[in-house]
């Protein structure tokens, strides 16, 4: 039998564990900030409920992991952790309004495999529902920035909203039936280019007067007033206009008329986030405003909603492409060197980490030499020799592995330069 994983699923070493870990708690600690608190529901759901006409659509039900139970009911591995927050609405209808919950969880996609494709990933969601106030919207803009600013990633918001894009497709005479494919087309846009976009939308039926009104409106230039202005002359329907013009005002965003958001449960505002002047082009978090699929969904009331998503592998891939930032290797802070004191030096390694310090110790009796290896290898600061003239003079040396630089220190003066 030959030993492999899954096709599209990957194992994450330490190194890559570690740097994925202290970005989801970052993350964890910005959702936290503003109020947002933890949710977790079931990878498995009933297809009936991930399947329904006002949630994911029809393109990624073709990407839905299916599979039923010993008692023949039809079940799926999430694709998302929206449509499980919808479903956890309709099943607590005594829950305080607004909602604001956050969840990070692997979300499953039983798609195509290419390079930065996986069938199986993690999401970091952050939404509120039961508030209609653009002020909601521009929550989520400030959580990503202030996600962006600790993670040290220069980032630009571009903006849009989908109603605007309904509007555009008005006046381009786009028929309804076309339009979910037409918007998953305008979301290639900044991937692909102008001219891809084009030529889907020749082969998906679109008239080249369709396509060239779309086009000509979608790519309007100019500043944010600018653009705004522009597209009040053109478009009759100004139900947008409010929305975008006080999302603009509560951030620094850019409004971008192509921006599109495949997802067909956008209703209003939609935002992408990118880094600026990096090699990594696809968006690092998105979201939007989805004001009907919660109360379409479970058939009772209104729910409108909002929420932006982090994309936890393209920011892991941003990081590492800085070459100014090191990896640790391990979680330890100090790795302890026993010189045949194993015994003797145990209860002074547990009061290292009981107050807070993480601690590695050698438990193959090597030699020094090739214990510092080990530790250096591994990006560990500090080393602790602990020989029987140290245990003596009640002094341990405390050798920083960065700079060389060697201390003999009391325990109490080693917990308190480590900790």
């Amino acid at each position: 039998m030959e030993i492999q994983r899954a096709k599209g699923t990957r194992d994450f070493l330490p190194e890559d564990k570690i740097l994925r870990d202290n970005i989801i708690n970052t993350i964890k600690e910005v959702f936290e900030l503003y109020g947002y608190n933890p949710l977790e529901t079931p990878v498995l759901e009933r297809f009936d409920i991930l399947s329904s006409k006002y949630t994911g659509g029809a393109e990624i039900l073709k990407e839905t992991f299916k599979l039923k139970d010993q008692g023949g009911r039809d079940l799926a591995l999430r694709y998302d952790l929206t449509v499980p927050l919808a479903r956890v609405i309709g099943m607590n209808p005594n829950l305080k309004m607004p909602f604001k919950r956050y969840q990070i969880a692997d979300v499953f996609r039983d798609g195509p495999i290419k390079a930065g494709r996986y069938r199986v990933f993690m999401q970091c969601d952050v939404d509120i529902v039961g508030c209609k106030d653009v002020r909601a919207d521009a929550e989520m803009l400030n959580i990503a920035k202030d996600v962006f600013n600790r993670l040290k990633l220069d980032i630009i918001i571009k903006v849009n909203n989908r109603k605007i894009l309904d509007t555009v497709m008005d006046y381009a005479g786009i028929e309804k039936e076309k339009r979910d494919m037409t918007i998953l087309s305008i979301d290639k846009l900044e991937k692909l280019g102008l001219k891809y976009v084009e030529d889907e939308l020749k082969n998906n039926g679109l008239k080249k007067k369709q396509i060239k009104d779309l086009i000509n409106i979608i790519t309007i230039k100019g500043s944010n007033n600018e653009k705004v202005e522009k597209l009040k002359k053109l478009l009759k329907n100004q139900e947008w206009v409010k929305e975008i013009e006080e999302l603009l005002k509560y951030s620094d965003a850019e409004f971008d008329v192509s921006l599109a958001r495949g997802l067909s449960y956008y209703t209003g505002n939609i935002f992408e986030v990118y880094l600026r002047n990096s090699e990594i082009k696809s968006s690092v978090a998105a979201g939007g405003r989805y004001d009907k699929m919660i109360g379409s969904l479970i058939g009772r009331g209104e729910y409108p909603a909002v929420g932006i998503s982090f994309g936890l592998d393209v920011i892991t891939d941003a990081i590492k492409l800085d070459k100014k930032l090191e990896f640790k290797k391990s979680i330890a802070k100090v790795y302890v060197i026993p010189i045949k004191t194993f015994d003797k030096c145990i209860k002074m390694i547990q009061s290292l980490r009981v107050n807070g310090i993480n601690v590695d110790i050698d438990l193959m009796d090597r030699g020094i030499s090739k214990n510092l290896d080990y530790a250096d290898k591994l990006g560990i600061p500090f080393v602790l020799i602990i020989g029987e003239d140290e245990l003596k003079k009640n002094k341990l040396k405390l050798r920083d592995m960065k700079s060389g630089k060697e201390e003999m220190l009391n325990i109490d003066g080693i917990i308190k330069k480590l900790r």
